[in-house]
Parts: structure tokens; C-alpha cells; sequence
């Protein structure tokens, strides 16, 4: 059998770094112009060529993305005494036994597509289009009994449905439980280590300078803060999350939650004599029943603290079809006593950026304690909707529970207060040092 040659290029250096990394996860990308589908095509090929019979799988969230930036470059690269391309399965067959299938995800009913397949490489370009639990899914088609070692590759900008997540395992480092720090390697490239592309498109540097700050910011230097919280553009770390203090025992206290069983997520809330508001207290946790929810819910509210009200989400109200009961009720009968929340979702956002608001004296108007991490998390990276840019995005689902517990909060005390409910509250609090923020 004649020797095939295939050119693969020279990589840059962070190519080669991306090249050579043995962690499970390994992503690649920050700025714009890294070569990062580049990268995807010749490690993808390398791997084929070094592992016979390996099953490697490369994501899009499209087909006609796939066809674009992979495979048409694929073939062009790959001879055909190498590997043949079968149209209607999208897969590319090396006569090593190697396989190489390109699959598109574009909503989560791809899942069914997937079940039950496995794969020893997975490629997922532009990985902030997809959201956390599609990344985890595919995790789970990682396996299988062929000797190449397991690994799952990234690449990405930030922006997009799954800034969040990239941010937190690739860029914060912010690990949960049952996640290792050495599963996970991250190769930043920006479009200075793309020396190719600037010599073909010298143009491409000027576009991406001349991009709005925040764009420039994200896809010319790769910043992941640029484009975090784009819908709460007025959230500012610096100044919205501050060290955890005594609060004022005359201060009035709160709690707002939204509920489901993939999570339940609760703030606790101060508020001052003239308005400010704290939130002091945060619960994040998935998979729990209505008594275990107010159950988490009173184990985390201390005997003595008195809370004025708890604002829940109207569908609380609804009756259960198996019980005739609604969870508002079950709630009640577990010692958590709660109050339908507004549900106004545009006005509530738009009650949340009031709240951030910097006020005349040079403070905001709401603040968050450093040890409530989701809810500054998600209020960081939430996006804008695509069709409606007034309202939030409603994915990735993660991250919404948290912000919707201050929505119900934000536009439910308006209302209240309002209506003039506060003022014996506050009747008897006015010498109360105002909380130095």
C-alpha cells in the first residue's frame, strides 16, 4: 500500500499547546481569529491517523456551520486514499478504520440523537453556543472499548448561551463538587498567534478594532467580563458585591425563591430605613420536593430572624392533579408561608436594573454579599433574548432560577411598598446607622 501523505500544517504555538494537552477537557479560543476550527480540523485528523479505529465526533450547532467550517476544509484536506465521506451518514470513514462523524445540535430533542452512542474524541466548536446541560450530555457518550484515551475538546469566544459555564470551569476555575481542577485546561489564543491570517486578511485586525468597546473588548482581547451580564449592563462588581456584615436588627427582612424541581433558589433580602437593599443569603440546590425545599428554606433562616414576607412565583398557586393541592399549600403545611410574587417579567427586570442604579450619593441601591456567588454569577452573565432585547434570556436554565428570586423581590416590594406598607415598619427605625456601602 503506497505511504499517504497529509499536510497538516505548522501550528502556532498555542495550537501546539492545544495540541498537547492530556486533560480530559481541554479548551481552546478567548479572542476572535485564534485558528481555533483550524485547530479542531488537524487535531481531529492527527488523532484519526494516531489511534486506528478511533471514534471521534465534531459538533456544530448546525448542519450548514458544519458544512462551512468543517466538512468541505475536511475534504479538501483528507485524500481519498485515506478516508471516504459517506453524505448521508456525515461521517468520514480512514482506511484505518478510524471514523470521524460530524454532528450538528441545534435544540435539545438532538439528545435522542446521541443516546446511547460512544465516542473517544468529542470536538464541540463554539462550545458558548450550547448550553451546560448539552455539554454534560455529551460528556456522557465519552466512553467506549477501543484504546485511546478519552477527551473532550472545546473551542470558544465569549458571549453566547453558554458564556456562563465556559467562564466558570475554563476561566474562573470555580469548581463544584465532584469536579477536578486537573480535568480541566484551558489555551487561550488571540488574533496576534494567527500569523496566517494576517497575512491573508490584514484586514481582519482593523474589523475587530473597530467592533463597540464591549465586543471589542471580548473578541479582539478575549476579555469574558466584557460581555458578562449583557442584559444587567449596570451590575459592577466593584461596586454591587460587597464583604458580609452585621445587618441592623430593625432592618426589614425578606425572602423571594422561584421553584422547580431541576432547583430551587432563595434569596434573603435586608432592607434599610431609606430603601436599600441587601441581599444577604442565598440557597441553590436541585432535585428537592416541596417539603425538602421549605424544609432547606428554615434550616437556612436562623430561629430569631424575623422575615416579613416570602415571595413565591404565581404558578405555587396552581392545583396538583394528583392531590387537588397546590404547592402554595404544601409550603404552608411545612412552616414556610409565602406570598404570590408579581409576575411581570420585563417590568421585574426592568425593577432590577432600578435597583442597581447608582443613587445621587455615589451608592447602589442594592447590594449582594460576596458569599451569595449564583446569584452574582448569573446577574454577570445573563443575556439579553434574542427576540425581545427588553427581557431576559431564558437559558441556560442554570443560571435564570437566581434572577428570577430577585425579580419576584424587586417588583413585588415596589408594589408593597407602593401601597404604603412600610411605613410602621420603618415607623421606629430612623436612628439606625444607614449600611456603609
Amino acid at each position: 500500500m503506497p505511504k499517504i501523505t497529509i499536510d497538516l500544517g505548522v501550528p502556532n504555538p498555542k495550537q501546539e499547546l492545544f495540541y498537547k494537552s492530556r486533560a480530559l477537557y481541554t479548551a481552546y479560543g478567548g479572542a476572535k481569529g485564534g485558528g481555533k476550527t483550524h485547530a479542531v480540523r488537524v487535531k481531529a485528523t492527527g488523532g484519526a491517523l494516531r489511534w486506528p479505529g478511533i471514534r471521534i465526533l465534531i459538533i456544530r450547532r448546525t448542519y450548514p456551520e458544519l458544512q462551512q467550517n468543517h466538512i468541505e476544509p475536511f475534504l479538501r484536506l483528507i485524500p481519498k486514499e485515506a478516508a471516504t465521506y459517506n453524505g448521508t451518514q456525515h461521517t468520514l470513514y480512514f482506511t484505518n478504520g478510524s471514523v470521524i462523524k460530524f454532528g450538528h445540535y441545534q435544540t435539545s430533542t438532538a439528545e435522542r440523537e446521541y443516546q446511547g452512542m460512544e465516542y473517544d474524541w468529542i470536538f464541540v466548536d463554539e462550545a458558548t453556543q450550547f448550553t451546560e446541560r448539552d455539554f454534560r450530555y455529551l460528556g456522557g457518550c465519552l466512553r467506549g472499548m477501543s484504546g485511546a484515551p478519552k477527551r473532550f475538546y472545546i473551542t470558544c469566544n465569549p458571549g453566547g448561551v453558554g458564556h456562563s459555564w465556559v467562564k466558570r470551569l475554563f476561566i474562573d476555575r470555580d469548581f463544584r463538587a465532584g469536579e477536578s481542577p486537573s480535568d480541566y485546561a484551558f489555551t487561550f489564543a488571540s488574533v496576534e498567534d494567527n500569523k496566517e491570517l494576517l497575512r491573508v486578511s490584514p484586514g481582519y485586525l482593523q474589523m475587530l478594532d473597530s467592533l463597540p468597546e464591549n465586543l471589542r473588548r471580548a473578541y479582539r482581547h478575549g476579555d469574558w467580563d466584557a460581555l458578562a451580564g449583557a442584559y444587567f449592563a449596570e451590575f459592577d462588581l466593584s461596586r454591587h458585591v460587597v464583604e458580609t456584615a452585621i445587618i441592623p436588627d430593625g432592618w426589614v427582612r425578606v425572602r423571594a425563591f422561584d421553584y422547580g424541581l431541576d432547583a430551587l433558589a432563595c434569596i434573603w433580602v435586608a432592607i434599610s430605613p431609606s430603601g436599600r437593599r441587601v441581599v444577604y443569603r442565598e440557597v441553590v440546590q436541585s432535585g428537592l420536593v416541596v417539603s425538602d425545599a421549605a424544609q432547606l428554606i428554615r434550616d437556612c433562616t436562623p430561629p430569631d430572624e424575623r422575615i416579613s414576607a416570602t415571595y413565591a412565583p404565581p404558578d405555587m398557586w396552581m392545583r396538583q392533579k394528583d392531590t387537588g393541592k397546590t404547592m402554595a399549600e404544601l409550603f404552608f403545611q411545612n412552616g414556610v408561608p409565602i406570598v404570590r410574587a408579581v409576575n411581570a417579567r420585563v417590568q421585574g427586570h426592568m425593577q432590577i436594573k432600578e435597583a442597581l442604579k447608582i443613587r445621587e450619593d455615589g451608592r447602589p441601591g442594592l447590594v449582594i454579599f460576596k458569599g451569595c456567588r449564583e446569584l452574582t454569577r448569573a446577574l454577570q452573565t445573563i443575556q439579553a433574548d434574542e427576540k425581545n432585547p427588553s427581557d431576559c434570556a431564558t437559558q441556560p436554565h442554570d443560571i435564570t432560577h437566581a434572577v428570577d428570586a430577585l425579580r419576584y423581590f424587586c417588583i413585588s416590594r415596589e408594589v408593597a411598598e407602593a401601597g404604603g406598607v412600610e411605613e410602621s415598619v420603618f415607623g421606629d427605625a430612623g436612628g439606625i446607622l444607614e449600611y456603609g456601602v
